[in-house]
């Protein structure tokens, strides 16, 4: 299929979904092309089998499955659009990659891209994480979430469902980045969440409907989710590992990079140790002090922490508003809440969602009940509580 057009036009939008179908994300060489004439150029070098686009020949054996019109019709069935570079929804800092600047992206989610980036911190990760790196991911996502802060990941088990969990449950937005078509999300256990993800935020990709991953678009998936965000948090990796190949795209894009320090003994936290020691990030252990980096001057700026006598003295003033009117024992609804800690609903729903992701408070049918780590740290604070 041929097409012609200058950049914006419905041509090149086309151009760019038939290139997706056919090229592999990330290409520099069809990156370069691209910048140099335009996808319309490209798209008719490669149908007509042009000389002048070198190096690509491998491609051409997918021409025979590329159908622009169709793909797009796929993805409006399933609720997905694309987003090209002169969109208003188009994120600037792709721009940062040049020549390995993503064609398009494939988008699902009612809520603007360019817009849930502007203030954007990814958490990554490990897939086999511990309970400390999960009880960290999670908290962090609540936090940045309750900060204003817009959560990236790559919706892969361990680490990254747990930042998306976390911001969703603190009433916040996320952005998940896949390595294939969004139609059939990967990995398939990770269903409901991506549904939650399309409700709240948005599912990034830039493979068309019906594309499977590999290890190779895994990698490039690496480098969407650091140019989108402010900076990069590695909250468990190997040495070698998918977290700390996003950190490197992180450096080299002139991202902050930073690391959560764990057990030494850990080998999950091997590589966060390993980055920090190079000097390639900055030591973090909660939101306050990734906001305090990635921020602008001025602003968001991290409170001094100062040694808690408490656990929950380390909690904000209104989350610790929220606990300290939940009763001892039994629940109690959000409505009485909000009357009783005088907050907005919206602003109570948030802090709720943050104190359940870090296990202050739980669910109970209609209501709210104080969760493990409060009626832990109430046992430590009560004479003769504790072990």
């Amino acid at each position: 299929m041929v097409v012609s057009g200058a950049a914006g036009t419905d041509d090149e939008r086309l151009a760019r979904v038939g290139l997706s179908r056919v090229i592999e994300p990330g290409d520099a060489r069809v990156g370069r092309l691209v910048a140099e004439t335009s996808a319309c150029e490209v798209w008719q070098a490669l149908c007509s089998n042009d000389l002048r686009v070198r190096g690509v020949d491998g491609y051409r054996l997918r021409l025979a499955d590329a159908d622009p019109v169709a793909d797009l019709d796929r993805a409006a069935t399933a609720g997905i659009r694309v987003v090209i570079p002169g969109d208003a929804e188009w994120p600037v800092e792709l721009e940062a990659f040049e020549a390995k600047r993503p064609l398009l992206l494939w988008v699902r989610g009612e809520t603007s891209l360019a817009a849930l980036t502007r203030r954007a911190v990814a958490v990554v990760g490990a897939r086999a994480s511990t309970d400390y790196g999960e009880y960290v991911a999670a908290e962090l996502g609540a936090s940045l979430a309750d900060r204003g802060w817009t959560v990236v990941s790559g919706g892969a088990y361990g680490i990254d469902a747990r930042a998306h969990r976390g911001a969703l449950a603190a009433g916040g937005a996320t952005v998940a980045v896949l390595a294939c078509g969004l139609d059939v999300p990967y990995p398939r256990g990770h269903e409901r969440l991506f549904d939650e993800v399309a409700e709240r935020g948005v599912l990034v990709g830039e493979l068309p409907p019906g594309c499977a991953p590999t290890r190779y678009r895994f990698l490039e998936r690496n480098r969407v989710i650091a140019g989108l965000a402010d900076g990069v948090v590695v909250v468990e990796a190997a040495l070698r590992s998918g977290a700390t190949n996003t950190a490197r795209w992180a450096e080299r894009l002139g991202r902050h990079v930073m690391a959560v320090p764990g057990p030494v003994t850990s080998q999950m936290s091997a590589g966060c140790h390993n980055l920090l020691r190079a000097h390639t990030a900055e030591c973090v252990t909660g939101a306050a002090e990734v906001v305090e980096i990635v921020g602008r001057i001025g602003a968001d700026a991290a409170p001094v922490v100062r040694g808690a006598d408490r656990p929950r003295d380390a909690l904000p003033a209104d989350a610790t508003r929220v606990l300290e009117a939940l009763p001892a024992r039994g629940t109690c609804t959000t409505d009485t809440l909000v009357r009783q800690v005088g907050l907005e609903a919206r602003r109570v729903l948030g802090l709720l969602g943050g104190l359940e992701a870090t296990g202050w408070v739980d669910r109970a049918g209609d209501g709210w009940c104080l969760g493990d780590a409060a009626l832990s740290a109430s046992s430590r604070d009560t004479p003769g509580g504790g072990a």
